[in-house]
């Protein structure tokens, strides 16, 4: 097909949003029969990327549900924890409010480097509380949920710090050639941190408390069968 391209050197904007404005454009003008206009080059290449981690993102996050009700043996704790998650990105959506930049490659990866290490301390914490009432035959109740969240304190919150000391030099330093996306990443994790440990210890406990409770019904064991006069029990 013949074809003729247009060109133009972007200054003063974001890409994104002079390319917003040419798609709108376009979808307003009417073309000849078998005419039409396509907006390529590095636009286009964005756009296939942006695209490809979205499918990743999610792919990721169904397999983060799944090794969740591995971990807690609970499809209705898994699937509490895991729809609760997104309180814990808050802080990232907040920095991504203050830069405008909501759907971009660094902000999709911030995004979900945030949700991982939520989901990390999610069931770091849970399994712990399993750990105390199965190992050390503590009943399910407060005293678990506050002795399990007191001992898992430390990692939780040096995990964070940690990493947020690791991204000062890009947060201050970024601008410089060649560390845009990075840059950009950085204030989103940096927010998305604080808020996700906060959820972490004080949001993890609260849904454990009111849902956790349920998980001693799957627990429950019942006689099934007497052989040489001792009875087996299996679990329900």
């Amino acid at each position: 097909a013949r074809y003729i391209d247009v060109s133009a050197t972007v200054g003063g904007r974001g890409l994104n949003s002079i390319i917003g404005d040419i798609e709108g454009s376009i979808q307003e003008m009417e073309f000849p029969l078998e005419f039409r206009a396509e907006v390529l080059g590095e636009a286009a290449e964005k756009a296939a990327a942006k695209n490809r981690v979205i499918g990743f993102a999610i792919a990721a996050a169904i397999g983060i549900f799944l090794l969740m009700q591995a971990s807690f043996r609970s499809w209705g704790l898994a699937l509490i924890t895991f729809l609760t998650l997104p309180m814990a990105l808050v802080g990232g959506v907040l920095m991504a409010a203050a830069y405008n930049d909501w759907i971009s490659m660094a902000s999709l990866m911030g995004f979900l480097t945030v949700y991982t290490i939520a989901a990390r301390n999610s069931v770091v914490l849970i399994k712990h509380y399993h750990h105390i009432e199965e190992h050390e035959k503590e009943s399910f109740g407060p005293e678990v949920v506050l002795r399990g969240t007191r001992e898992r304190f430390a990692p939780i919150v040096t995990t964070a710090v940690t990493a947020i000391v690791a991204l000062l030099p890009f947060m201050f330093l970024g601008q410089i050639a060649g560390n845009e996306i990075v840059h950009s990443m950085s204030f989103i994790i940096f927010g998305g941190l604080i808020t996700s440990t906060l959820f972490s210890l004080f949001g993890v406990p609260a849904v454990y408390m009111l849902f956790g409770a349920s998980r001693e019904a799957d627990l429950e064991v019942y006689p099934v069968a007497v052989v040489d006069e001792e009875v087996i029990y299996v679990g329900k």
